[in-house]
């Protein structure tokens, strides 16, 4: 694959789309984005807010603290900040801005605003609409599909733009994503055309994980896996892994850059092969190749499952961050193609239930499942095709966990919204 290739430039993009920074979890962001360009749009500070959501983004908005809100969780409190004190042009760092002195203001406005919820499901499994009022006027944003993708904005009632062209990004083709396309950019890519976009990752992903081994946030499972399993290596990369999510999940105000529109992904596949490739000593360039291989894997099996399942996204960027952990070893497409696949076939049964606490519990197994897919090869083992859901090859394999996480989980995703929101 060369620099001037086709794919090589979509590959790049891809890269670009997928890796960019956001604050928080990333449903409650959208949601406080959209309540930011709605008031915007309205001119004033409205006085009732109705939030319009598919099950999917109330499953993961309902339980995880709303960033530089002084702990405030939920839908309720995503909508108030975004309204009071949001910057819609920051898009998903749209709470960056808050001092501490707004957060009373926030408090306040929950207060005394009328706030309401509503489920709804349109046929999108992302869907969210911010409608906000003031004594006679009225505005309205909606999002699909992804978390800054406003399909339809409203002022007083009236269409006042549909199909925001001008606003959109014409996202690069996923279908060239295959396991070979990913192993020879990663050996052939210039560094230079994708070292921004990784430092930022290794910058902003390392120190929220730090953050969270020092702080106390959540259930704490970074800390608790280091006092617990020791300081090796292998403890190392699952606990700073699950210590970044417990930071992030609990109201850490530290940005983080997300992978495939999920802060917890663009940490599980990053943090553990940062974490491997300072203690293996490799050097910076071995790193970005490890980190272009961890982080492509995991868009590549994201991407047959959609944006939002009831199918756990730490599982397939747990599995890439394996394949980036065997690529620092000195491992070949041999050793990431049996890796990926052994740590598929061992955590592929866990559920997403909503965004919270217990999502560095399930990071920190996916981590593992990533480390012991690859010692399993390097012992001569593997799970073979036939054997539940493993088929022939990689990228068979891959596209039955896009079936698994898109269709099989379908009516699991239902029934789990419907425990939470009864």
């Amino acid at each position: 694959m060369k620099r001037e290739d086709n794919i090589y430039q979509i590959y790049v993009q891809i890269l670009k789309e997928e890796l960019v920074t956001a604050m928080g979890c990333t449903e409650p962001i959208a949601i406080s984005y959209a309540a930011a360009r709605a008031r915007a749009v309205l001119g004033e500070l409205p006085e009732k807010i109705v939030v319009k959501a598919s099950g999917s983004i109330i499953k993961n908005v309902k339980s995880v603290v709303v960033p530089n809100t002084g702990g405030l969780r939920g839908i309720e409190a995503a909508a108030a900040a975004g309204v009071v004190c949001g910057n819609e042009n920051k898009k998903l760092e749209v709470l960056s801005e808050i001092e501490s002195e707004d957060i009373e203001r926030i408090k306040g406005y929950l207060g005394q605003a009328d706030i309401k919820v509503e489920y709804q499901e349109t046929g999108h499994t992302f869907d969210l609409s911010v409608c906000v009022y003031k004594e006679h006027s009225q505005a309205s944003v909606r999002i699909t599909d992804y978390h800054t993708n406003i399909v339809q904005i409203e002022k007083n009632w009236e269409l006042i733009r549909d199909d925001l062209k001008d606003e959109k990004i014409e996202k690069a083709n996923r279908d060239v994503l295959s396991m070979e396309n990913i192993w020879e950019f990663v050996r052939c890519a210039d560094i230079e055309d994708v070292k921004e976009t990784l430092d930022k990752q290794i910058e902003c992903n390392m120190k929220i994980a730090r953050e969270g081994i020092r702080g106390n946030y959540g259930a704490n499972i970074g800390s608790i896996l280091l006092k617990m399993e020791g300081d090796s290596v292998q403890v190392r990369a699952k606990a700073m892994a699950a210590a970044g999510s417990d930071a992030r999940m609990n109201g850490c105000g530290l940005p983080v850059v997300i992978n495939s529109g999920s802060g917890n992904q663009g940490i599980t596949c990053s943090v553990p092969v940062l974490v491997y490739g300072e203690s293996l000593n490799c050097d910076i360039e071995k790193i970005y190749r490890a980190l272009l291989l961890s982080n492509l894997t995991a868009i590549y099996i994201k991407a047959g499952i959609g944006t939002l399942s009831a199918y756990c996204g730490a599982v397939s960027a747990g599995a890439a961050a394996g394949a980036g952990i065997a690529y620092l070893h000195g491992g070949g497409y041999e050793e990431i193609k049996h890796t990926v696949v052994n740590a598929l076939a061992i955590v592929s049964g866990i559920v997403c239930d909503g965004a919270k606490a217990s999502c560095a519990a399930k990071i920190a197994s996916s981590v593992e499942a990533g480390i012991v897919g690859y010692y399993m090869y390097l012992n001569e083992q593997e799970f073979y095709a036939g054997e539940g859901i493993v088929a022939e090859g990689i990228d068979r394999t891959i596209e039955n966990i896009g079936i698994l996480g898109k269709e099989g989980m379908k009516e699991t995703n239902k029934k789990i919204i419907e425990m939470m929101i009864k």
